[in-house]
C-alpha cells in the first residue's frame, strides 16, 4: 500500500474476527517484561515475539508498543523501583532503551523478522506536519516487511509534554495506521466488575461502551515499574474501538489464545460507520496544548459547524503554545465543546483577540486576516 493512503479498520466486531486482522497493535506494558527484581524479563519477550511472529506468517502487519525502557534500566544502575525524578528517569530510558531494543531485536530474528526502533514525543502525533511523518515512516517499515517497535522517547520527555503512558501511546499508533485491532497484554487477565482478588468479582468478557462501566470499581494504579493501571487501558480501548479499532485487554499468558478468537480477556468490538480521518483523531486523541474562551456568538458559530473561529470571538486565550497545535474551546461560562489546530501562536492569538478581520490585518500585518481556526481544522466535541 502506499504510505499516501489513509487506511481504513477493517471494523473487527467480534473475537472470531480478529483471526483475520490484516494489521495488528499489541502493547506490552512493563509489568509484563519484568520479572519480581525488575530486571528485564528476556524469556518473556521472546514467548511474546514467538507468538507475535505467527501473525506474520500468515501475512498480518504488526506494530509493537514496548513499555519497559526504564524498567530493564532498574537493574543494571542498581535502582530499587521506577525514579520520581525527571531526570532520573531521562537517564535510565537512555540505558534502558538500548536493552529494550536489543531484546526484541534477537527475539524476532529467531523467526527472521526485523525490527525497526521508532521513538515518539507527544508532539509528533499532535502537529500536522510530523503526524504525516510519523505515519509515513510507520507505513514505510511496514511496507519493508518489519515489526516497528515503538516507545515514549523517555530520555527527552518531560512531564508537560509526555503521552503518560504507553496505553495512550498505543491507541494513537492504531489510530495513525488505522489497525484493525488494538491488544493490550497487562498483568491480568481482563476487566472484572471489582479488584479480580475480590470474592465474587466477576470477569467482564465484552464492552461495548465504556460509559456503562460507571458502576464498575476499577483501579487506577499501575504497577511500581509502569505508569499506566486499568483506567488508561480503558481510555485507550474506548479511544481505539471509537475510530473503528477493536481492542483486546488481557495477559500475555492468553496472548495466543486472544489472537486464536477464543473467549478470554475483555473484548471492544469495534464501533461502525465513522470513518478514520484527522478530525476523528483531533476530537478523540488529542489533548489541547491551550485554550481558547469566547463570547455567545463565537461559541454559537462555532457549535453550528459549518462556521471558523475569528479572533473577534475570543476573550481569552490560556497556555503557552506554538501554531499549528491542538487547542481547547471554551464557551464563556462552560467547559470544553471544541476543539481546532490553531492557526497562530497564543502569543499571536493574545494580540488578536476581540479585532475584527480587517482590523487585525491593519494594525498586526495581512496574514493576521486570517481566521483564528480554520472551519476544516475544527471539531465539535
Amino acid at each position: 500500500m502506499s504510505v499516501a493512503e489513509l487506511r481504513q479498520p477493517e471494523r473487527l466486531t467480534s473475537r472470531d474476527a480478529l483471526t483475520t486482522a490484516r494489521r495488528l497493535v499489541v502493547k506490552i506494558g512493563s509489568s509484563s517484561l519484568t520479572d519480581e527484581r525488575g530486571r528485564l524479563d528476556e524469556e518473556r519477550i521472546r514467548q511474546i515475539a514467538d507468538t507475535a511472529a505467527t501473525l506474520a506468517g500468515r501475512g498480518t502487519e504488526l506494530v509493537i508498543v514496548s513499555s519497559g525502557a526504564i524498567a530493564a534500566a532498574l537493574g543494571p544502575l542498581g535502582l530499587p523501583e521506577r525514579p520520581a525524578a525527571v531526570e532520573l528517569q531521562q537517564a535510565a530510558a537512555s540505558v534502558g532503551q538500548a536493552l529494550l531494543a536489543t531484546a526484541w531485536q534477537g527475539a524476532f530474528a529467531r523467526h527472521g523478522l526485523i525490527t525497526g526502533q521508532v521513538l515518539l514525543a507527544e508532539s509528533d502525533v499532535i502537529r500536522r506536519a510530523t503526524y504525516r511523518n510519523v505515519r509515513t515512516a510507520l507505513e514505510a517499515l511496514l511496507d519493508l516487511g518489519s515489526v516497528p517497535v515503538v516507545n515514549e522517547n523517555d530520555t527527552t520527555a518531560t512531564h508537560e509534554i509526555r503521552f503518560g503512558d504507553n496505553d495512550r501511546l498505543a491507541a494513537l499508533v492504531a489510530q495513525l495506521l488505522g489497525a484493525d485491532a488494538l491488544i493490550l497484554l497487562t498483568d491480568v487477565d481482563a476487566l472484572y466488575t471489582a479488584p479480580p482478588r475480590e470474592p465474587g468479582a466477576q470477569r467482564i468478557g465484552e464492552v461495548e461502551d465504556v460509559a456503562r462501566l460507571a458502576g464498575v470499581n476499577i483501579g487506577s494504579v499501575g504497577s511500581k515499574v509502569g505508569t499506566g493501571g486499568m483506567v488508561t487501558k480503558l481510555s485507550a480501548a474506548q479511544l481505539a474501538s471509537t475510530t473503528g479499532t477493536a481492542a483486546l485487554m488481557t495477559s500475555t499468558e492468553q496472548f495466543s489464545a486472544a489472537l486464536a478468537g477464543q473467549d478470554v480477556g475483555t473484548f471492544f468490538p469495534a464501533h461502525q460507520g465513522r470513518r478514520r480521518s484527522r478530525l476523528v483523531w483531533l476530537r478523540f486523541a488529542t489533548r489541547g496544548a491551550g485554550s481558547l474562551r469566547l463570547d455567545e456568538g463565537a461559541a454559537d458559530a462555532v457549535r453550528s459547524g459549518r462556521r471558523s473561529l475569528l479572533a473577534v470571538g475570543i476573550t481569552s486565550v490560556e497556555g503557552t503554545f506554538p501554531a499549528g497545535v491542538p487547542v481547547d474551546v471554551l464557551g464563556p461560562d462552560g467547559p470544553v465543546f471544541a476543539r481546532g489546530l490553531a492557526a497562530f501562536s497564543s502569543d499571536e492569538l493574545r494580540a488578536m483577540a476581540g479585532r475584527g478581520t480587517e482590523e487585525a490585518r491593519a494594525q498586526l500585518g495581512e496574514r493576521f486576516g486570517r481566521a483564528a481556526i480554520h472551519r476544516d481544522q475544527l471539531v465539535v466535541l
